[in-house]
């Protein structure tokens, strides 16, 4: 039966849960796995396995892999007792996001709790989760003690299996802006392979396995005050990648490298979400389900939006009072919500942020502030500085930006995952909530489903953005091929703020053509779609690419995963109200076809305006035409070109 709660127990020593539809399920052991990997002989520890598929066929997604956690009192390795076992329930999630893949998310799994003990008598549980889509466990010591306790490691692991083929970012080395989850993906290596930098490899980590049978990608969720932010060891050895403390010099040094806290306390969600392909993957919630749920009570304030941005075309403009009176200018005629005043506004010329706050209001254009989040965890001079890291100034400031009608905030250059940085993020969401003030987060950490806590937390970075035409050789060639692997990867967790969709050259010109710049309004997701070029550079488009970009959603009701492979090509539907929208690139220097099946669209006749790349790399083609379900758009792809199709009952 579908949802039989029965679980399948082999023995005390062995647990198996299976997902809804038994298509997944996650085994653990208390097992000695001596001769097993880098897994010592003589020693009984927990383990656990993943499968996905109907056997006998199914597919090991993860194999044998370590599971335990060391506090400073007690060891939850070695010699552990079964205590019991709890019966399997079902969990089941519902909720309304205001950013992210989808409005309304469901999603429903199983969930098991397995009680263990410490030799001196300690408590572990081990809490597991089997959804359709993927596992998840977490440790949680259950026992009420006051005493502050302090994790000293984690044994936790995962063993992809040989012969996989695995997408995974080097995490960053500590520097002035570092970490900041802004390193290349390293793409379609060896299960095993070291990371290049000492200091790990950063999560979300994607692979496949079985010859591309099945997908994976490992992240986390729930990542509370009480936590880092983990990563994976560089060394992987036998395919083996652990759980890794944050490096002593993040964070300019600053903040405990252990957690602590006291008792009961639960660490984050290890998730693994798995799918035949990639789709599973890209549509998946899993990672905010996993998360807290909303503290905001009403959130009619909250609105995502597009915003049109200073910074990326010229650096000064942000100090430059009557240079951002024309980007006001600009998000009212482009219907945009939101402009954003970006970093040393506090020592402006030409005229004052109230000037501008006030032109703003009456363009009905919102305005968003820029923040240093530091703080002695940073050694960034740009300002306002310290006003986002000390409690009561920031939440005089929050309210005083609320009284002056601001919308919201970007906060900035956080450069670590320890205890305190992470209760810092918090922190600012909470005093954010408390003002109705909606947060940007960057120079950051990846998502953990705080979205979802935080329904005020629009977008955050993590992410090698277009900022990089100013700093980086490097990026004009690398960028259209990063491009196809951040859906699968870094937006696959929440929302990204890679500021896209600039047509113009800075530094160092691009190599994407117009039409890939324009779909990826809808190949990334961001609950603030920050428009990234100049003024002129928007008004000078072709009529049906302006209307496009004044009318593009950032908000979805639902998405779709269409076609693409990291690396290669992508291409992602997603739905507002009853209008569709999808976005493909093309991340290779070969011209490619492209086919759409519209089987996503309801059983009814759609007007399709589509806009792709014209005879050159810096040109438009658009037209339009009525289509139906049954039918498949075909559209051949410039190399690293794009396009963009929108279906609606109506014209624009």
């Amino acid at each position: 039966m579908l949802w039989s709660m029965a679980a399948t127990v082999a023995a005390q020593d062995t647990w198996r849960l299976a997902s809804p539809d038994g298509q997944v399920t996650l085994t653990v052991r208390l097992a000695d796995l001596g001769g097993t990997a880098d897994y010592p002989t003589g020693k009984v520890r927990l383990c656990y396995m993943v499968r996905h598929g109907a056997e006998p066929d199914a597919v090991t997604v993860m194999d044998w892999s370590p599971l335990g956690i060391v506090r400073d009192d007690a060891s939850f390795v070695d010699d552990l007792r079964f205590v019991k076992a709890d019966d399997p329930r079902i969990v089941r999630d519902e909720y309304t996001m205001t950013t992210g893949k989808r409005k309304d998310c469901l999603d429903v799994g199983r969930e098991q709790v397995l009680h263990f003990a410490a030799p001196a008598g300690a408590r572990l549980e081990l809490v597991l989760r089997a959804y359709d889509e993927g596992v998840a466990f977490r440790y949680r010591f259950p026992e009420t003690d006051a005493t502050v306790r302090r994790v000293m490691s984690e044994a936790t692991g995962f063993a992809i299996p040989a012969g996989a083929r695995c997408w995974m970012m080097p995490y960053d080395k500590p520097g002035t802006y570092t970490p900041a989850y802004e390193v290349y993906y390293q793409s379609d290596i060896a299960p095993g392979t070291p990371s290049p930098n000492p200091t790990g490899w950063a999560l979300p980590a994607l692979y496949h396995v079985g010859d591309g049978r099945a997908w994976a990608l490992i992240t986390e969720s729930g990542l509370e005050a009480s936590y880092f932010g983990a990563r994976l060891e560089s060394a992987a050895p036998h395919g083996v990648y652990r759980i890794r403390m944050p490096d002593p010099a993040d964070g300019n040094g600053t903040g405990d490298l252990e957690p602590t806290s006291s008792l009961p306390w639960a660490t984050p969600w290890r998730l693994i979400l798995i799918g035949r392909g990639l789709g599973p993957i890209v549509e998946s919630t899993l990672v905010t389900s996993l998360a807290r749920p909303s503290i905001v009570e009403k959130t009619d304030w909250i609105r995502p939006g597009r915003v049109a941005w200073s910074w990326w075309s010229d650096q000064d403009s942000p100090q430059d009072h009557d240079k951002l009176k024309k980007f006001i200018d600009l998000a009212a005629e482009m219907k945009w919500e939101y402009t954003l005043i970006d970093a040393n506004w506090t020592i402006m010329k030409h005229g004052t942020v109230d000037d501008l706050i006030t032109y703003a209001k009456r363009r009905n254009v919102g305005v968003l502030l820029w923040y240093n989040s530091g703080g002695p965890h940073n050694i960034v001079s740009e300002r306002p500085r310290g006003m986002m890291y000390f409690p009561s100034i920031r939440q005089q400031e929050l309210k005083r930006l609320a009284e002056w009608g601001v919308k919201g905030v970007k906060v900035d250059f956080f450069q670590s995952d320890k205890q305190n940085i992470i209760g810092l993020y918090h922190e600012i969401c909470r005093d954010a909530a408390e003002a109705k003030i909606m947060v940007n987060f960057h120079g950051c950490t990846i998502p953990r489903g705080w979205q979802r806590t935080y329904p005020h937390l629009m977008t955050m970075e993590a992410v090698r953005g277009e900022e990089c035409y100013i700093f980086d050789p490097d990026y004009p060639d690398r960028a259209p091929a990063y491009n196809t692997i951040m859906p699968f990867t870094r937006n696959a967790i929440g929302s990204m703020d890679y500021t896209p969709v600039a047509f113009t050259d800075n530094r160092y010109p691009h190599r994407t053509t117009y039409g890939h710049e324009l779909a990826l309004t809808v190949v990334f997701e961001s609950g603030w779609l920050h428009f990234a070029d100049s003024v002129e550079s928007y008004r000078s488009l072709p009529r049906a690419v302006k209307d496009y970009l004044k009318e593009v959603p950032v908000a979805w009701d639902q998405t779709r995963f269409i076609a693409g492979h990291p690396g290669r090509h992508v291409v992602i539907a997603r739905r507002k109200g009853e209008a569709w929208y999808v976005g493909g690139i093309n991340g290779s220097a070969d011209e490619t076809t492209v086919h759409v099946p519209l089987s996503f669209l309801p059983a009814s006749k759609f007007k399709m305006v589509r806009i792709t790349d014209g005879r050159s790399d810096r040109e438009f083609r658009s037209d339009n035409e009525t289509v139906t379900a049954d039918q498949t758009v075909t559209i051949p792809l410039r190399p690293f070109g794009g396009f963009v199709l929108r279906f609606s009952q109506g014209w624009f």
